[in-house]
């Protein structure tokens, strides 16, 4: 797998983010869903674009393209599965969340699937997969 930054990362998980939730997607929305300022993820839409992860319509909509889609599905599933671990533990939402951000993208795929197919086993929600 190309090796992304982790910022570029977090741009495409809240690209799927919001698409999930609202269908249409503009920077404004990245901005907002990020907290970031405007110009910045305008920087940063442009960098996704020319790496061919996303593509803007003339409407300023973004789309995410395959590689973009592969991507943001990837932290999205880490972001998901970990933060609801974390909680099943017991720990807060909040602090779930916040640490789930910081360790999805540093975990390999090996010890993220294993990890996944433990919690998946252990409530009863799946099989594991094969090695």
């Amino acid at each position: 797998m190309l090796h992304i930054y982790e910022s570029a990362e977090d741009y495409l998980e809240a690209i799927l983010v919001v698409q999930n939730r609202r269908g249409a997607v503009r920077s404004i929305d990245v901005a907002n869903e990020l907290n970031f300022s405007k110009p910045s993820v305008s920087v940063a839409m442009k960098k996704l674009r020319e790496s061919g992860h996303i593509e803007v319509d003339a409407d300023g909509f973004i789309h995410l393209l395959p590689s973009g889609e592969r991507i943001a599905g990837r932290i999205y599933e880490r972001h998901q599965i970990l933060t609801g671990f974390f909680i099943y533990l017991g720990v807060d939402e909040a602090a779930a969340a916040a640490d789930a951000c910081k360790i999805e993208h540093d975990i390999s795929d090996e010890t993220f699937q294993r990890l996944k197919d433990h919690i998946l086993q252990a409530m009863g929600r799946g099989e594991p997969q094969e090695k």
